[in-house]
């Protein structure tokens, strides 16, 4: 799998847990894969960890969010660490 396929898996899965509105790359714009056209934001694949930038909706607790994000990328993410940022709150209801 490239680290590109790997990206994208990584996002179809972390939109789909409860309390993440969206994926974000981050206050500086570094959580972030580059494809052909505009970088796949919210997930960085780096040689040792994976990084996943979320907006989450203030539903659960932010920590436990976080916790099912990473337990999500984690059978996808090899051997490498997984660190997730929460890096915004969704207004309510969006």
């Amino acid at each position: 799998m490239t680290d590109l396929d790997m990206a994208r898996r990584i996002a179809e899965r972390a939109r789909t847990v409860a309390g993440v509105a969206d994926l974000t790359a981050g206050p500086r714009g570094r959580i972030v894969t580059f494809q052909a056209g505009p970088p796949l934001g919210g997930v960085a694949v780096r040689p040792d960890a994976v990084e996943i930038g979320i907006v989450a909706r203030p539903v659960r607790r932010l920590p436990d969010i976080a916790a099912d994000v990473r337990a999500a990328a984690l059978p996808l993410a090899g051997d490498r660490a997984v660190h997730v940022l929460v890096g915004d709150l969704a207004e309510e209801g969006t």
